[in-house]
């Protein structure tokens, strides 16, 4: 944003205590908002609207409208329940009757009484009673007229206080640069930023909101798209990679006691294939749990060490280390290949001695946690990289990893089910393979939905399983009883267990452990010296118990599908018949939409796309973990027509300007490299 050079002008630069009405004590708790200058106002985008063109009044609200109210607050009482999960009863009065507000979970909210206050939302009129659920609210500040930005609010701040900042900031709108190069947006149809920004605010009626809307999800959708078409050129074209030739994963797989499934020999020669150019692979494997990524990582290493290099396998946990270190060599001591295992709680002498070994080239195979991008880690001559359940480390640790090499091959592997459609946004740097197909003689998990009244049949079953030697799990949404939240909780359920089942050996597991505590819950419990482990989602990339046949999950409404089906992965994996038993807390028509799918589908990508389709891409996996920022206004899958768009748009640009140098992308170029500084390749 260019600021005017007469400083006793206020500009976007300036800072919000320049703006009259503002003091030190206000601008402390305006802070809290990421708001200090004035142009930052213009970034908190607000979470509705009031159309105060529309007031309704009480006496002619029909049954099912939903509309805008403004009354005087006359009476607040609390119903029944304790702390914040108590609903909260406002009644609400205008010039021609009187309306029932009702808010639920509410013990926190507090309302002036005398005072006016907007209320937009549904109404329900039976027998000449009005009544509002949960609606948005607002005290009224004496506007009169138009669409009013509702934004979200800190302790000490008010609309009143936010829309003013934002009018004196839409005041300098003109001093905002135009960031998308012009030719886009005329080919594009687009509106200005500045219009954007200005009707994002303020719109003057719902045709202009949607201009400027549609000019938001657009530019993101554009900077996204064209971010990750440079970072995946970047990182193929300027790179020189290791080619690695020979049979050598042919042999390794042929040699095997059993045969690959269709979808495994496709992805392996997707990753052969990958190997053999003299580009650096950067490839992610996704599969559900049990679909035999694993040799398909096997099979890469050999293909590596064949050529003479080394590869690092990093896991999240040190205990799921230790078992892809207890499979690899089984499997690779027969073929005379070196692993060890590096993890930060080894003793100081034995890992002095890994790192020599791997130092000096005797390690062919390292395997461990983020202790494999420690400082002090050498390696000889590292050619392959992989990382299992990839979303759970960050970039930056990614980067880390690969920098130990000199342009290694790159897998990234996940169990975690993600949408086509979604992983196509988010993995648009990565060629994509998936294992979409089970091996033979997998027993089927039996899904079975549990409620209230039949919760105990649930318990009964797991019960029975430890009575034949099985294991169980339970999984609780939270760790601790909570005012805010309805739900079971680990701790509770612990305590509960250990008083009902006396003889049965169970343990607590929940992410406010320390990672010791976690790792000697988990080898226990891999161990079969603990019977029954009750838990939070902490276990939802878990360890491979066989003998672990019963996945209870309480609260099943808390969780997405996609969660659901990740904790059912947790068995199912020995030669026992294992169940995942669902208990919902709630009897709304989505809880039961949810079990319904649960039940009726076992395919971790059917399931993503419904839960996608449920709950939104936000909630489904954390843009940050890739180095990307939060969309705040598109949507991958519903705007997929304008991604698409935006995505053609980007190729045509980055045809005929490459690395952004031109006069006319250098605006495009300098935001982009602000937004995307945490993605690899961005060095515009």
């Amino acid at each position: 944003m260019a600021a005017k050079n007469n400083e006793n002008l206020i500009t976007l630069n300036s800072p919000i205590t320049d703006v009259k009405g503002i003091g030190p004590k206000k601008a402390e708790n305006i802070y809290r908002l990421g708001i200090k200058t004035l142009g930052d106002s213009l970034d908190l985008y607000p979470r509705s609207y009031e159309d105060l063109r529309n007031v309704k009044e009480i006496f002619d609200i029909q049954n099912e409208e939903k509309c805008l109210v403004r009354g005087v607050v006359t009476r607040t009482s609390f119903g029944k329940g304790f702390g914040r999960k108590r609903t909260l009863h406002v009644t609400v009065e205008d010039k021609t009757g009187r309306m029932d507000v009702i808010f639920f979970m509410a013990g926190f909210m507090k309302f002036d009484q005398g005072e006016v206050y907007n209320f937009y939302g549904r109404c329900k009129v039976e027998g000449g009673r009005t009544t509002m659920f949960h609606p948005t609210h607002s005290k009224y500040e004496g506007e009169e007229g138009g669409i009013l930005p509702v934004y979200p609010l800190t302790r000490g701040v008010t609309q009143k206080d936010l829309r003013k900042l934002t009018k004196e900031a839409l005041n300098h709108v003109d001093e905002i640069e135009e960031t998308l190069p012009l030719d886009v947006v005329a080919e594009s149809k687009l509106c200005s930023n500045v219009y954007a920004i200005s009707n994002i605010h303020f719109p003057e009626d719902d045709e202009k909101y949607m201009a400027a809307r549609y000019r938001l999800v657009y530019e993101e959708l554009f900077d996204l798209k064209a971010a990750l078409a440079i970072s995946k050129s970047k990182g193929r074209d300027e790179k020189f990679g290791h080619s690695f030739d020979g049979n050598y994963a042919l042999d390794f797989v042929n040699n095997l006691s059993y045969k690959l499934t269709s979808a495994q020999t496709r992805v392996l020669n997707d990753v052969l294939v990958d190997m053999k150019k003299d580009v650096p692979m950067n490839r992610l494997i996704q599969g559900d749990v049990g679909s035999g990524k694993t040799i398909i990582a096997e099979a890469a290493i050999v293909q590596a060490i064949g050529n003479g290099y080394q590869a690092a396998f990093m896991a999240p946990t040190e205990i799921l280390a230790f078992q892809h270190y207890e499979t690899l060599k089984k499997d690779f001591d027969k073929l005379g290949i070196n692993v060890d295992i590096i993890t930060g709680s080894m003793p100081a002498k034995d890992r002095r001695v890994s790192l020599e070994k791997l130092a000096s080239g005797e390690t062919q195979v390292a395997i461990g946690t983020h202790a494999l991008i420690s400082e002090s880690v050498e390696y000889k001559k590292l050619g392959l990289v992989i990382t299992d359940e990839q979303h759970r480390f960050g970039v930056s640790q990614r980067r880390s990893l690969t920098s130990k090499g000199e342009n290694p091959d790159v897998i990234v592997m996940t169990a975690t089910p993600i949408p086509r459609t979604l992983a196509a946004v988010l993995y648009a740097d990565l060629d994509i393979s998936i294992i979409d197909e089970m091996p033979p003689g997998r027993i089927p998990i039996i899904t079975k939905e549990f409620n209230s009244k039949t919760r105990k049949d649930a318990y009964d079953l797991a019960i029975s399983q430890v009575e034949e030697g099985r294991q169980v799990y339970i999984v609780a949404p939270l760790i601790e009883e909570s005012d805010s939240i309805e739900g079971e909780s680990a701790e509770e359920l612990y305590e509960k267990f250990c008083k009902k089942y006396k003889n049965v050996k169970a343990a607590l597991l929940h992410g406010q452990m320390t990672q010791s505590e976690k790792d000697d819950v988990m080898k226990r419990f891999y161990s079969g010296e603990i019977s029954v482990l009750i838990s939070t989602v902490v276990i939802e990339v878990g360890i491979n118990v066989p003998n672990a046949t019963v996945m209870l999950i309480e609260n099943q409404e808390r969780f997405g599908l996609a969660q659901l089906h990740q904790l059912r992965g947790r068995v199912g994996r020995g030669k026992f018949q294992s169940y995942c038993l669902i208990v919902t807390g709630d009897d709304s028509e989505l809880a039961r939409q949810r079990a319904k799918i649960m039940c009726s589908s076992s395919d971790g990508f059917v399931i993503a796309e419904k839960d996608l389709e449920m709950r939104g891409p936000g909630e489904i996996f954390g843009y940050r973990q890739h180095g990307l920022p939060q969309l705040k206004f598109a949507d991958p899958i519903k705007h997929v027509k304008i991604a698409d768009e935006a995505g053609r748009a980007v190729l045509n640009m980055l045809s005929k300007d490459p690395d952004l140098t031109s006069q006319k992308n250098s605006a495009f170029a300098k935001k982009l490299r602000a937004k995307y500084l945490e993605l690899e390749n961005i060095t515009l």
